[in-house]
């Protein structure tokens, strides 16, 4: 219901204003389109506000308050990697909170303890090969993580044992077009052959 609609229905009980085709119902409608705007705007600002349900230039406020902005794909994860930056501080050093921390380069990295002290090896087990955008990825995490510790990368691909079992021949991975790097990552796609 638009405001001018609103501000008629207000009145008209009254049945002292004629509000439809006179001097009255113009200014109502003035009014009323004035706080139509007024509205669209409020609803704009309450939504970017909140990191939860930001869509443009609220994420654009937060990211500008960041040294880095995260390699996230999609706008919910943009969001989480957000939250997850904006949660760093003083006590963000336990294994715990590092790997909640490290959401925020923009896909999910674990840190592991590798039993050498001060080394620590960072993986992506969602994605199979390397990351597109990792190397934004490697300096967020490397901000993360304490400058003394030692950081080794650990990607994951698939081995000849997993294509086999989807592709029966090398007739099937030509028919593919697939390049090598494509061919590596295939334990994602898995499902759609």
């Amino acid at each position: 219901m638009s405001y001018a609609r609103y501000l008629k229905d207000m009145l008209e009980p009254m049945g002292v204003y004629r509000l439809e085709n006179s001097l009255n119902g113009a200014e109502l409608e003035s009014a009323g389109a004035a706080l139509d705007g007024v509205d669209q705007v409020l609803e704009e600002v309450e939504r970017e506000m909140l990191l939860l349900t930001a869509e443009d230039w609220g994420l654009s406020a937060v990211e500008a308050l960041l040294r880095r902005r995260p390699a996230a794909p999609t706008l919910e994860q943009r969001r989480e990697a957000l939250a997850a930056l904006l949660r760093i501080g003083g006590d963000s050093f336990t294994l715990e909170a590092i790997n909640d921390t490290l959401r925020g380069c923009g896909l999910q990295a674990v840190a592991s303890e590798t039993g050498t002290p001060g080394y620590v090896e960072v993986r992506f087990p969602d994605v199979p090969g390397i990351p597109d955008g990792i190397e934004t990825m490697q300096a967020i995490i490397e901000e993360i993580l304490p400058a003394h510790v030692g950081i080794t990368y650990v990607y994951w691909f698939s081995t000849w044992a997993e294509l086999e079992e989807q592709l029966e021949t090398w007739g099937d991975i030509e028919e593919l077009g697939l390049t090598w790097g494509e061919m590596e990552k295939m334990v994602e796609e898995e499902e759609e052959l």
